[in-house]
């Protein structure tokens, strides 16, 4: 097929399948990569829309396509998703291959909250070539007889979603995600997409060699947000700090999220916001699993001001008015700061990203505000940001190094 006549049919699919005016950078050229039978690892912003491509290609290919994601709540809302396309119209189908009708956006997933009924449900169509997206979790291909069951269907794509947590280094590793080298070769070695919105060079090498990609195409975009402005602001101790930071979410438009760097700074932080009146909630891996989904749940219906979190939320939060990412102490890692400055200004909408950082600390995050003198405060801008004489920024985009320290 000529690549110009392939290229017309992808932006076909893209418009009448899934409503995509238009393709963003890097999108088209993985999903062309992925036609090209070949492994490939896309690395594109938060927001860039990283699930169109396999969406698309998945479309585009005979096999279904088993998507690995970490998430159950990212797993729930990405089958949601394509039910509802599927529910308009045409949006439900494309042409086959050969020019054929092809299979609607069947989808499912299969995780500890399904019922066994569902299970049942998922892999008989899955066996019968009715299913063409299976969502799951990456323990789930440790499961001999699950995999027996999927490979007899010969999926012709699998999906690494959040890739980099299959680097022992990397700020969101998850041992798991080691066996799905191995895991893809008893499927029948489909054609893997991995998928990532932060790797730097080291950890592309090791997602490339643990995944066991055969001369895959590695397709990096820009990681430029120009909605998103972005500042430091410095303080002497956490007192003043503290206050700054409250009076900052009092202001702001709702929502945001508020990263802490400990729990028990996300828990004081959120009775402070409570007594301002702000209405907040804590999110930390020491609430149980219900407790955290309700919070997150909370958040996406418009129910919270701001979440107050450590570094447990975020990973696929698909929230697109979040308006500001505050972090109360400098995030672990660049790549860390990255992935949760993500979470806001997704509908392209100007958004604001604040770092707050102080010379003297108690607790990272700040379980008790240290005692001491004065504060000592400035904001970090490009030279290209400037006020307006009422004090507002003149223009949203504006960028600073983000600081970091070490894990706590």
């Amino acid at each position: 097929m000529a690549r110009s006549s392939r290229r017309d049919r992808i932006l076909r699919v893209a418009r009448e399948a899934f409503g995509y005016d238009e393709l963003r950078p890097g999108q088209l050229e993985a999903i062309e990569a992925v036609l090209d039978g070949r492994d490939t690892l896309a690395i594109l912003s938060t927001g860039a829309g990283k699930s169109a491509i396999y969406q698309i290609a998945g479309l585009l290919i005979d096999g279904a396509t088993i998507v690995v994601s970490p998430l159950i709540a990212l797993q729930r809302d990405q089958v949601e998703a394509l039910q509802e396309h599927a529910q308009h119209g045409s949006a439900g189908r494309t042409d086959g291959p050969a020019g054929e009708p092809a299979r609607g956006l069947g989808a499912a997933r299969l995780n500890s909250t399904i019922r066994r009924s569902e299970r049942e449900e998922a892999l008989a169509e899955l066996a019968e070539d009715a299913l063409e997206f299976l969502f799951l979790a990456p323990e789930q291909l440790s499961n001999q007889k699950l995999l027996d069951e999927l490979a007899v269907a010969r999926p012709s794509l699998l999906v690494v979603d959040e890739a980099h947590c299959i680097s022992e280094w990397g700020h969101d590793f998850r041992p798991e995600y080691l066996r799905l080298g191995a895991a893809a070769e008893a499927l029948g070695d489909p054609t893997i997409l991995a998928l990532t919105a932060t790797a730097a060079p080291p950890v592309r090498e090791e997602i490339v060699e643990r995944l066991r990609l055969a001369d895959p195409a590695v397709i990096v975009r820009g990681f430029d947000r120009p909605n998103v402005r972005l500042s430091v602001d410095r303080f002497y101790d956490e007192r003043p700090l503290r206050r700054a930071l409250v009076e900052r979410v009092v202001a702001a438009p709702k929502p945001g999220i508020v990263y802490a760097a400990t729990r028990k700074g996300a828990e004081s932080i959120v009775e402070e916001l409570m007594e301002a009146g702000v209405n907040a909630a804590a999110y930390h891996a020491g609430l149980r699993g219900a407790r955290r989904e309700e919070v997150q749940e909370a958040l996406m219906q418009d129910e919270l001001d701001c979440v107050v979190a450590t570094t447990a939320f975020g990973m696929g939060v698909d929230k697109g008015n979040v308006r500001w990412v505050f972090h109360s102490a400098p995030a672990d890692s660049v790549d860390s700061f990255f992935q949760e400055l993500g979470r806001c200004g997704r509908d392209s909408e100007p958004a604001e990203s604040v770092s707050s950082t102080a010379r003297r600390t108690s607790g990272c995050g700040g379980s008790s505000p240290a005692q001491g003198r004065s504060a000592r405060r400035s904001s970090t801008r490009s030279p290209s940001c400037s006020r307006s004489p009422a004090g507002r920024w003149s223009r949203p985009s504006c960028s600073t190094s983000p600081v970091s320290r070490s894990p706590s």
